[in-house]
Protein backbone atom coordinates (compact mmCIF):
# COMPACT_ATOMS: atom_id res chain seq x y z
CA UNK A 1 0.00 0.00 0.00
CA UNK A 2 1.72 3.28 -0.70
CA UNK A 3 1.49 6.14 1.62
CA UNK A 4 -0.84 7.75 -0.58
CA UNK A 5 -3.79 5.05 -0.50
CA UNK A 6 -2.94 4.96 3.52
CA UNK A 7 -3.19 8.35 3.68
CA UNK A 8 -6.94 8.38 1.97
CA UNK A 9 -7.70 5.33 4.28
CA UNK A 10 -6.79 6.93 7.05
CA UNK A 11 -9.42 10.09 6.12
CA UNK A 12 -11.81 7.30 5.41
CA UNK A 13 -11.43 5.52 8.95
CA UNK A 14 -11.64 8.84 10.44
CA UNK A 15 -14.73 9.74 9.26
CA UNK A 16 -16.06 6.45 10.40
CA UNK A 17 -14.79 5.66 14.07
CA UNK A 18 -15.20 9.30 14.92
CA UNK A 19 -18.99 8.81 15.16
CA UNK A 20 -18.43 6.82 17.61
CA UNK A 21 -14.81 7.89 19.65
CA UNK A 22 -13.93 10.94 20.64
CA UNK A 23 -11.68 12.51 17.76
CA UNK A 24 -9.51 14.94 20.39
CA UNK A 25 -8.89 11.12 22.35
CA UNK A 26 -7.95 9.07 19.71
CA UNK A 27 -5.04 8.12 17.57
CA UNK A 28 -5.41 6.07 14.97
CA UNK A 29 -2.57 3.20 13.96
CA UNK A 30 -1.68 1.23 10.66
CA UNK A 31 -0.13 -1.94 11.64
CA UNK A 32 2.09 -1.56 8.59
CA UNK A 33 4.06 1.16 10.01
CA UNK A 34 5.29 -1.82 12.03
CA UNK A 35 4.64 -5.01 10.43
CA UNK A 36 6.37 -3.74 6.88
CA UNK A 37 9.64 -3.98 9.46
CA UNK A 38 9.13 -7.30 10.42
CA UNK A 39 10.76 -9.13 7.16
CA UNK A 40 11.52 -12.68 7.38
CA UNK A 41 14.24 -12.25 9.74
CA UNK A 42 11.98 -10.45 12.41
CA UNK A 43 8.63 -12.93 11.56
CA UNK A 44 11.17 -15.95 12.54
CA UNK A 45 11.75 -14.55 15.78
CA UNK A 46 8.42 -13.60 16.05
CA UNK A 47 7.37 -17.10 15.87
CA UNK A 48 9.71 -18.63 18.21
CA UNK A 49 7.96 -16.88 21.24
CA UNK A 50 5.17 -18.89 20.65
CA UNK A 51 4.69 -23.27 20.58
CA UNK A 52 2.35 -25.10 18.09
CA UNK A 53 1.05 -26.51 21.60
CA UNK A 54 -0.41 -22.96 22.48
CA UNK A 55 -2.02 -22.75 19.49
CA UNK A 56 -3.82 -25.94 19.31
CA UNK A 57 -5.46 -24.72 22.83
CA UNK A 58 -7.60 -22.67 20.37
CA UNK A 59 -11.00 -24.67 20.07
CA UNK A 60 -11.09 -24.62 16.34
CA UNK A 61 -7.57 -25.72 15.76
CA UNK A 62 -7.60 -28.46 18.20
CA UNK A 63 -11.24 -30.07 16.95
CA UNK A 64 -9.37 -30.05 13.50
CA UNK A 65 -6.49 -31.31 14.91
CA UNK A 66 -8.38 -34.37 16.62
CA UNK A 67 -10.29 -35.00 13.16
CA UNK A 68 -7.13 -34.83 11.40
CA UNK A 69 -8.04 -32.15 9.05
CA UNK A 70 -5.66 -29.95 7.87
CA UNK A 71 -4.38 -26.76 9.33
CA UNK A 72 -2.38 -24.30 6.95
CA UNK A 73 0.96 -22.21 8.47
CA UNK A 74 -0.73 -18.98 7.67
CA UNK A 75 -3.13 -20.12 10.05
CA UNK A 76 -0.83 -19.88 13.02
CA UNK A 77 0.66 -16.47 11.45
CA UNK A 78 -2.83 -14.01 12.32
CA UNK A 79 -2.86 -14.50 15.56
CA UNK A 80 0.78 -14.08 16.17
CA UNK A 81 0.41 -10.65 14.08
CA UNK A 82 -2.64 -9.43 16.21
CA UNK A 83 -1.00 -10.03 19.06
CA UNK A 84 2.17 -8.27 18.24
CA UNK A 85 0.18 -4.93 17.20
CA UNK A 86 -0.42 -4.76 21.20
CA UNK A 87 2.98 -5.12 21.35
CA UNK A 88 4.14 -2.61 19.15
CA UNK A 89 1.33 -0.15 20.35
CA UNK A 90 2.49 -0.81 24.19
CA UNK A 91 -1.04 -1.72 24.77
CA UNK A 92 -3.18 -1.65 28.32
CA UNK A 93 -6.63 -2.65 27.13
CA UNK A 94 -7.87 -4.35 24.27
CA UNK A 95 -11.34 -4.78 23.35
CA UNK A 96 -13.10 -7.58 20.73
CA UNK A 97 -15.41 -9.60 20.12
CA UNK A 98 -16.07 -13.02 22.06
CA UNK A 99 -14.66 -14.60 18.61
CA UNK A 100 -11.38 -12.62 19.18
CA UNK A 101 -10.66 -14.05 22.84
CA UNK A 102 -7.81 -16.67 21.76
CA UNK A 103 -6.16 -13.88 19.53
CA UNK A 104 -6.65 -11.44 22.51
CA UNK A 105 -4.81 -13.51 25.02
CA UNK A 106 -1.61 -14.42 22.55
CA UNK A 107 -1.43 -10.58 22.69
CA UNK A 108 -0.78 -10.75 26.30
CA UNK A 109 1.87 -13.93 26.03
CA UNK A 110 3.96 -11.89 23.71
CA UNK A 111 3.78 -8.50 25.65
CA UNK A 112 5.74 -10.94 28.58
CA UNK A 113 7.81 -12.14 26.20
CA UNK A 114 9.24 -8.60 25.06
CA UNK A 115 8.74 -7.66 28.82
CA UNK A 116 5.71 -5.55 28.92
CA UNK A 117 2.84 -5.70 31.51
CA UNK A 118 0.43 -8.07 29.89
CA UNK A 119 -2.92 -6.49 28.37
CA UNK A 120 -6.61 -6.21 30.30
CA UNK A 121 -8.69 -7.78 27.39
CA UNK A 122 -12.37 -6.67 27.16
CA UNK A 123 -14.55 -8.85 24.99
CA UNK A 124 -17.97 -8.21 23.98
CA UNK A 125 -20.97 -10.17 22.46
CA UNK A 126 -21.26 -11.08 19.02
CA UNK A 127 -24.61 -9.16 17.36
CA UNK A 128 -26.09 -11.21 14.46
CA UNK A 129 -26.93 -9.59 11.43
CA UNK A 130 -30.19 -9.04 9.88
CA UNK A 131 -30.93 -12.31 8.76
CA UNK A 132 -30.93 -13.37 12.33
CA UNK A 133 -28.25 -16.23 11.54
CA UNK A 134 -24.41 -15.26 10.74
CA UNK A 135 -22.71 -12.43 12.64
CA UNK A 136 -23.45 -8.67 11.30
CA UNK A 137 -20.59 -8.57 8.54
CA UNK A 138 -19.90 -5.68 5.47
CA UNK A 139 -19.26 -8.57 3.06
CA UNK A 140 -23.02 -11.19 3.83
CA UNK A 141 -24.93 -7.97 3.19
CA UNK A 142 -26.17 -8.69 6.29
CA UNK A 143 -24.88 -5.74 8.20
CA UNK A 144 -26.57 -1.78 9.41
CA UNK A 145 -24.02 0.73 8.24
CA UNK A 146 -22.87 3.84 10.31
CA UNK A 147 -23.04 5.73 7.54
CA UNK A 148 -26.23 4.34 5.66
CA UNK A 149 -28.68 7.02 5.16
CA UNK A 150 -30.96 8.08 8.06
CA UNK A 151 -34.04 6.01 5.79
CA UNK A 152 -31.68 2.80 4.72
CA UNK A 153 -30.30 2.60 8.78
CA UNK A 154 -34.11 3.01 10.15
CA UNK A 155 -35.90 0.43 7.75
CA UNK A 156 -33.07 -2.10 8.34
CA UNK A 157 -33.67 -1.72 12.00
CA UNK A 158 -37.56 -2.15 11.11
CA UNK A 159 -36.90 -5.32 9.05
CA UNK A 160 -35.40 -7.40 12.21
CA UNK A 161 -37.64 -9.62 13.46
CA UNK A 162 -39.69 -9.14 16.46
CA UNK A 163 -37.30 -12.31 18.39
CA UNK A 164 -34.06 -10.15 17.54
CA UNK A 165 -35.12 -7.19 18.36
CA UNK A 166 -34.52 -7.60 22.02
CA UNK A 167 -31.01 -8.74 20.99
CA UNK A 168 -30.63 -5.37 19.30
CA UNK A 169 -31.94 -3.29 21.40
CA UNK A 170 -29.73 -4.39 24.69
CA UNK A 171 -26.54 -4.51 22.88
CA UNK A 172 -26.99 -0.74 21.18
CA UNK A 173 -29.60 1.06 23.26
CA UNK A 174 -28.18 3.62 25.23
CA UNK A 175 -31.68 3.08 27.67
CA UNK A 176 -31.34 1.25 31.52
CA UNK A 177 -31.57 -2.27 31.25
CA UNK A 178 -34.86 -1.47 33.52
CA UNK A 179 -36.46 0.47 30.85
CA UNK A 180 -35.53 -2.28 28.56
CA UNK A 181 -37.11 -4.61 30.83
CA UNK A 182 -40.52 -2.49 31.08
CA UNK A 183 -40.80 -2.77 27.38
CA UNK A 184 -40.57 -6.12 27.18
CA UNK A 185 -42.92 -6.51 30.14
CA UNK A 186 -45.55 -4.20 27.76
CA UNK A 187 -44.96 -6.30 24.76
CA UNK A 188 -45.55 -9.85 27.06
CA UNK A 189 -48.55 -8.63 28.26
CA UNK A 190 -50.18 -7.89 24.41
CA UNK A 191 -48.36 -4.48 23.48
CA UNK A 192 -47.31 -4.18 20.05
CA UNK A 193 -43.21 -5.00 19.62
CA UNK A 194 -43.27 -2.76 16.53
CA UNK A 195 -43.85 0.27 19.20
CA UNK A 196 -40.41 -0.90 20.36
CA UNK A 197 -38.46 -1.21 17.31
CA UNK A 198 -39.98 2.63 16.16
CA UNK A 199 -38.15 3.68 19.37
CA UNK A 200 -35.27 2.03 18.87
CA UNK A 201 -34.65 2.94 15.20
CA UNK A 202 -35.01 6.44 15.92
CA UNK A 203 -32.68 6.45 18.32
CA UNK A 204 -29.83 4.34 16.25
CA UNK A 205 -30.93 6.90 13.64
CA UNK A 206 -30.54 10.31 16.01
CA UNK A 207 -27.57 9.12 17.39
CA UNK A 208 -25.50 8.82 13.68
CA UNK A 209 -27.52 11.75 12.52
CA UNK A 210 -29.89 13.50 14.34
CA UNK A 211 -33.65 14.11 15.64
CA UNK A 212 -34.75 15.62 12.41
CA UNK A 213 -33.51 13.07 10.07
CA UNK A 214 -34.93 10.21 13.03
CA UNK A 215 -37.98 11.52 12.44
CA UNK A 216 -38.05 12.32 8.56
CA UNK A 217 -36.74 8.66 8.43
CA UNK A 218 -40.08 7.48 10.72
CA UNK A 219 -42.58 9.76 8.21
CA UNK A 220 -40.57 8.14 5.39
CA UNK A 221 -41.32 4.80 6.27
CA UNK A 222 -44.58 5.10 7.39
CA UNK A 223 -45.51 6.47 3.81
CA UNK A 224 -43.48 3.34 2.12
CA UNK A 225 -44.74 0.67 4.38
CA UNK A 226 -47.81 1.19 5.66
CA UNK A 227 -49.31 3.55 2.90
CA UNK A 228 -47.58 2.26 -0.23
CA UNK A 229 -46.22 5.95 -1.31
CA UNK A 230 -42.44 6.90 -1.80
CA UNK A 231 -40.33 9.35 -0.67
CA UNK A 232 -41.53 12.65 -0.54
CA UNK A 233 -37.57 14.13 -0.88
CA UNK A 234 -36.26 12.68 -4.02
CA UNK A 235 -33.40 14.29 -5.66
CA UNK A 236 -33.75 14.99 -9.18
CA UNK A 237 -31.35 12.94 -11.11
CA UNK A 238 -30.55 13.62 -15.01
CA UNK A 239 -29.43 10.35 -16.83
CA UNK A 240 -27.75 11.10 -20.46
CA UNK A 241 -29.04 8.38 -23.26
CA UNK A 242 -29.04 8.22 -26.71
CA UNK A 243 -31.74 9.63 -28.54
CA UNK A 244 -33.65 6.15 -28.66
CA UNK A 245 -33.82 6.22 -24.65
CA UNK A 246 -31.85 4.34 -21.87
CA UNK A 247 -31.94 0.54 -21.26
CA UNK A 248 -33.40 -0.09 -17.62
CA UNK A 249 -30.62 -1.99 -16.11
CA UNK A 250 -28.00 0.50 -17.35
CA UNK A 251 -30.25 3.33 -16.04
CA UNK A 252 -30.84 1.72 -12.68
CA UNK A 253 -27.31 1.10 -12.12
CA UNK A 254 -26.61 5.43 -13.38
CA UNK A 255 -29.20 5.97 -10.72
CA UNK A 256 -27.27 4.39 -8.13
CA UNK A 257 -30.35 1.83 -7.00
CA UNK A 258 -28.58 -0.87 -8.03
CA UNK A 259 -24.53 -1.25 -8.01
CA UNK A 260 -23.88 -3.19 -11.27
CA UNK A 261 -25.90 -3.69 -14.33
CA UNK A 262 -26.05 -7.51 -13.99
CA UNK A 263 -27.38 -7.04 -9.94
CA UNK A 264 -30.15 -5.24 -12.28
CA UNK A 265 -31.06 -7.36 -14.35
CA UNK A 266 -31.20 -10.47 -11.26
CA UNK A 267 -33.51 -7.56 -9.41
CA UNK A 268 -35.69 -7.73 -12.67
CA UNK A 269 -35.88 -11.21 -12.95
CA UNK A 270 -36.84 -11.41 -9.33
CA UNK A 271 -39.69 -9.02 -9.72
CA UNK A 272 -37.97 -6.41 -7.85
CA UNK A 273 -37.74 -3.28 -9.88
CA UNK A 274 -40.64 -1.22 -10.58
CA UNK A 275 -40.63 2.08 -12.75
CA UNK A 276 -43.76 4.40 -11.54
CA UNK A 277 -44.95 1.79 -9.47
CA UNK A 278 -45.20 -0.80 -12.32
CA UNK A 279 -43.34 -4.23 -12.05
CA UNK A 280 -41.06 -4.53 -14.88
CA UNK A 281 -40.46 -7.91 -16.45
CA UNK A 282 -38.67 -7.34 -19.64
CA UNK A 283 -35.10 -7.03 -19.28
CA UNK A 284 -34.81 -5.28 -22.34
CA UNK A 285 -37.00 -2.66 -21.42
CA UNK A 286 -35.82 0.91 -22.84
CA UNK A 287 -37.08 4.29 -21.07
CA UNK A 288 -37.47 7.25 -23.45
CA UNK A 289 -36.11 10.03 -23.22
CA UNK A 290 -37.69 12.36 -20.79
CA UNK A 291 -39.30 11.55 -17.79
CA UNK A 292 -39.24 12.09 -14.42
CA UNK A 293 -39.43 8.37 -14.28
CA UNK A 294 -39.61 7.10 -10.10
CA UNK A 295 -37.28 3.88 -9.94
CA UNK A 296 -37.91 1.57 -6.95
CA UNK A 297 -35.87 -1.43 -6.23
CA UNK A 298 -36.66 -3.80 -3.60
CA UNK A 299 -38.62 -2.20 -0.49
CA UNK A 300 -36.17 0.56 0.10
CA UNK A 301 -34.38 2.14 -3.02
CA UNK A 302 -35.61 5.06 -4.63
CA UNK A 303 -34.71 7.25 -7.41
CA UNK A 304 -35.94 10.05 -9.56
CA UNK A 305 -34.95 9.64 -13.04
CA UNK A 306 -35.28 12.33 -15.89
CA UNK A 307 -33.25 11.18 -19.07
CA UNK A 308 -31.64 13.56 -21.76
CA UNK A 309 -29.71 13.44 -24.79
CA UNK A 310 -26.22 13.18 -24.51
CA UNK A 311 -24.25 15.87 -26.69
Amino acid sequence: MTHEQIAENAETYKAQVFKVLDADRTEICFNSTWCNQLGASGMIRLAAKHTVARMLERDDFSKRYAEQRPISIHEFLYPLMQGYDSVAMKADVELGGTDQKFNLLVGRELQKHYGQDPQVILTMPLLEGLDGVNKMSKSLGNYVGIHDAPGDMFGKLMSVSDDLMWRYVELLSFESLGTIAGWKRDVESGGNPRDVKVRFAQEIVARFHDRESAARALEEFESLFRHGGVPVDLADQFIEVTADGGAIAQVLKSSGVCPSVSEALRMIEQGGVKVDGQKVSDKALKLAVGGPYVLQVGKRKFAKVTLRVSV
